[in-house]
């Protein structure tokens, strides 16, 4: 269910190229640097706390769960209205740091004073939604944070391009779209909680201790992770004068978004883990090696295919970007492999968080960050985008696979047996195979082999599932599974 409610990921996908042909690559870029900036700043307000509930809730009585979301959004959004207050108030000298296009830069202290509001709201959402995701309601959540989200912000953009707001257009349609899915996310909140009882209930001392201090200790690790994942285009930026910072921002941005599409297998399982794995582990943590186990082997299966189908298709893909964007070729391949190895390894870190193991995720993250700064500063100067990629791919990779290997010496768990291989050699079957048809296909016109990649595409996933999955792992997919004759 979280998976095919993170297909709704693919609308983002499908938004960049309407994005960069309608305000250019380089405001594209300008977009991507403030908005990995939010990023960074509201995985540094929430201190975990949207992780401390995935431990809390799913353990705790109603009165106690109720009040651990209170608590939890009082001391995230607050800090961010204020944080986004003096942003505003700063804005001229921030924009002074910042490469923009000249066109840009007249109006960029307007758009950082603007945009800085996107953190309160966005820090809601991340904490209301992770409350709802406590308490095992995936589809609604991903849905509401994924679908309903990208869409308003796709009408929203497209109506201020046409109204003429071609500079700052981007950034008030991605304000607009997180205001609306803050009230959408308030009325999810409704869904599973009392918000009347939530208003009134008492939070005593020890619960905030237990909040604040479950948050904490995944803080550092999570902040670690979203430097990987944001703050590559922010240095590409600051490194790079003018148009060209701003440019490398966006191809940068470009290859991520497009690269993210193998993780859509990982991060369901990543969302789903987490509670599963925090309620489990109270009881007998045995019991998450079938869960563990499960979405190794599904993410062997499929992530290969879908990998090489995005790496033979990425010329095609960023000609939809408009003029410049095959420029980010190298560092979409560099990236789209980092992925498929990252869901290949496997969704040991939330399990590693949720069961315990507070020093366990920091040291992880340390580690990949330090190879990430290493191979940055080596390959960033000269190669730009693409030995940023580099860098990103093996510090992510490192940290993923460095909690595998804890998972196994502290808990015994570890994924890598029979049917797991089984999957990953059927996967990469797959992927010679879909390899071997894109060789064939090279003569036609791109368009019609694209075509023909991607409508091949989907049967060979239905042969890698059915041959890859043993008859138990294919009925845990449910009506999908017998709809499509999988069992």
């Amino acid at each position: 269910m979280a998976a095919l409610a993170r297909l709704g990921a693919l609308i983002e996908v499908i938004a960049q190229p309407i994005y960069t042909l309608l305000f250019g690559i380089a405001t594209y870029g300008l977009y991507i640097v403030l908005w990995s900036a939010v990023n960074m700043a509201e995985k540094i307000v929430d201190l975990s706390l949207t992780q401390a509930l995935q431990r809390i809730v799913p353990v705790a009585d109603e009165k106690a769960a109720h009040g651990a979301v209170k608590f939890a959004l009082l001391v995230t959004t607050i800090p961010a209205a204020l944080i986004a207050g003096l942003v505003t108030f700063f804005a001229p000298q921030i924009a002074s740091v910042i490469s923009a296009s000249p066109e840009d830069a007249a109006t960029l202290p307007q758009m950082i004073a603007l945009f800085a509001w996107a953190l309160p709201f966005w820090t809601f959402v991340e904490v209301a939604t992770s409350a709802a995701r406590a308490r095992r309601a995936f589809g609604p959540e991903i849905r509401l944070r994924i679908f309903w989200e990208q869409c308003a912000r796709l009408v929203f953009a497209v109506s201020f391009f046409f109204a003429g707001w071609t500079s700052n257009g981007l950034l008030l349609a991605h304000l607009l779209s997180l205001l609306l899915v803050s009230i959408l996310s308030l009325r999810l909140l409704g869904r599973y909680y009392d918000l009347k009882l939530m208003a009134s209930v008492p939070v005593p001392a020890g619960l905030r201790k237990l909040v604040l201090v479950s948050g904490v200790a995944l803080s550092p690790a999570a902040i670690a992770r979203r430097i990987l994942n944001d703050l590559p285009p922010i240095i590409l930026n600051l490194m790079l004068p003018g148009t060209q910072g701003a440019t490398a921002a966006g191809l940068f941005g470009i290859a991520r978004k497009i690269a993210s599409v193998p993780l859509i297998v990982r991060q369901a399982f990543l969302y789903v883990l987490a509670p599963l794995s925090s309620a489990q582990a109270a009881l007998d943590r045995s019991e998450i090696a079938p869960l563990y186990a499960f979405s190794s082997r599904l993410s062997a299966a499929l992530v290969l295919p879908l990998g090489g189908l995005l790496i033979l298709l990425a010329s095609d893909i960023l000609s939809l970007f408009g003029p410049g964007a095959q420029a980010a070729l190298m560092a979409l391949i560099i990236l789209t492999i980092g992925r498929m190895g990252e869901a290949i390894i496997g969704p040991a870190t939330p399990i590693v968080e949720m069961i315990g193991h507070r020093t366990l995720p920091l040291v992880n993250s340390v580690v990949g960050i330090a190879i990430w700064a290493v191979l940055a500063w080596l390959y960033a100067p000269d190669r730009g985008a693409e030995g940023m990629a580099i860098a990103v791919s093996i510090g992510a990779v490192a940290i993923a696979l460095a909690a595998v290997i804890e998972l196994q010496i502290s808990d015994g768990l570890q994924p890598f047996d029979g049917p797991f291989l089984r999957g990953l050699a059927v996967g990469a079957l797959g992927l010679v195979v879909l390899a071997g048809l894109g060789h064939m296909l090279e003569p036609l016109a791109a368009p019609l082999r694209a075509a023909i990649l991607g409508l091949f595409f989907l049967p060979l996933c239905w042969a890698t599932l059915r041959v890859g999955l043993d008859r138990d792992d294919r009925a845990a997919l449910g009506g999908i599974a017998r709809r499509t004759k999988l069992i």
